[in-house]
């Protein structure tokens, strides 16, 4: 491994500032798999600043909102009673992202700023990387691609975001709370991340050195059901191939609102604004479902290896919409 300095601090502005100043530093906290990539010769950073002891931890609760501190861990989320009862999609992507002992050590922050999974940005004897090196060029799009994305892909970058946890905050309209040299500022989790385009080495809308301080997630109305669905190759510590988060607002068999999101098949947590289209308004049966699918994946480029998520990814949605729905499949 490359040698680095490791500071610890406990306070949020001393840490912003000190990695602000430092184009060589970055923040080490739960979740972000930064400590992976240094031993992999991924990332080598001149220093590395501890934030675990940072006062970020811990859930608030506002009538319309949960506050959840951004080293909060996963599995201090998932054992929270509010979200439990107002955001059960939440707790299950929670549940289903990870183990239990690298929930207890992730945090919310790190798995939102964990970095690509795929295998060629991982192994720096694959030269052609521009999520490492831009401008090299994408190994994947000619590799094994049965793990990349579908939606929001560029001819530079097939990669997939991994979050299980981002799809249901996505549908929510979550907002991260971001510390930085100039001062707080909120961001849309819609927002946060950007698609790969000619830049796939610039994963999200941060300036370097500010920090995660918070996400707040807005809270559902009373009586919306919700369902997070994970398909993937075997049932533990495993990525998806395909999943949906899906909340919906009934009003007996009509939808009056629709939040829906996908995973497995994006290059960001991908939103499905024209599924939400479809369904709002519309009556909960199988043909609106499909119709809602349909949309979902439209602009899809699948490669040879992953052209089976597209129906796959149609599947999963309307599985999602059924069971949340009540519907017989």
């Amino acid at each position: 491994m490359h040698p680095f300095e490791y500071m610890r601090l406990g306070d949020t502005e001393q840490a912003v500032a000190l990695v602000s100043a430092d184009p060589g530093a970055s923040f080490l906290a739960g979740g972000t798999t930064q400590l992976d990539l240094m031993k992999d010769g991924v990332l080598e950073p001149e220093r590395l600043v501890d934030i675990t002891r940072l006062p970020l931890r811990g859930i608030m609760h506002t009538g319309s909102a949960a506050h959840v501190g951004a080293l909060t861990t996963m599995e201090e989320m998932a054992a929270d009673e509010p979200l439990r009862q107002r955001l059960p999609f939440v707790r299950e992507a929670l549940l289903l992202g990870a183990s239990t002992q690298l929930r207890n050590m992730a945090t919310i922050g790190g798995n939102l700023l964990q970095r690509a999974r795929c295998r060629y940005f991982r192994d720096p004897t694959v030269a052609a990387c521009n999520k490492r090196e831009p401008g090299s060029g994408c190994a994947a799009i000619n590799g094994i691609q049965r793990m990349h994305a579908i939606l929001g892909t560029s001819d530079h970058c097939i990669a997939l975001h991994a979050s299980d946890v981002a799809v249901p905050l996505a549908a929510l309209d979550a907002i991260v709370h971001v510390q930085g040299q100039d001062g707080p500022r909120q961001i849309p989790l819609t927002q946060f991340y950007l698609p790969p385009g000619t830049t796939p080495h610039i994963e999200n809308v941060l300036h370097h050195g500010e920090l995660i301080t918070e996400v707040e997630i807005p809270l559902l109305p009373e009586g919306t059901r919700s369902h997070y669905m994970k398909v993937r190759d075997r049932v533990s510590y495993e990525f998806a191939l395909a999943s949906a988060g899906v909340a919906l607002d009934m009003d007996g068999g009509v939808i009056r609102e629709a939040r829906i999101a996908l995973g497995g098949v994006g290059t960001i947590p991908w939103r499905a604004w024209g599924a939400e289209q479809v369904l709002n308004g519309a009556e909960a049966n199988a043909g609106n479902f499909r119709a809602a699918a349909e949309a979902a994946l439209e602009g899809a480029r699948p490669l040879p290896g992953t052209a089976f998520k597209v129906e796959l990814a149609k599947r999963t949605l309307v599985r999602t919409l059924e069971t949340v729905a009540g519907a017989q499949s």
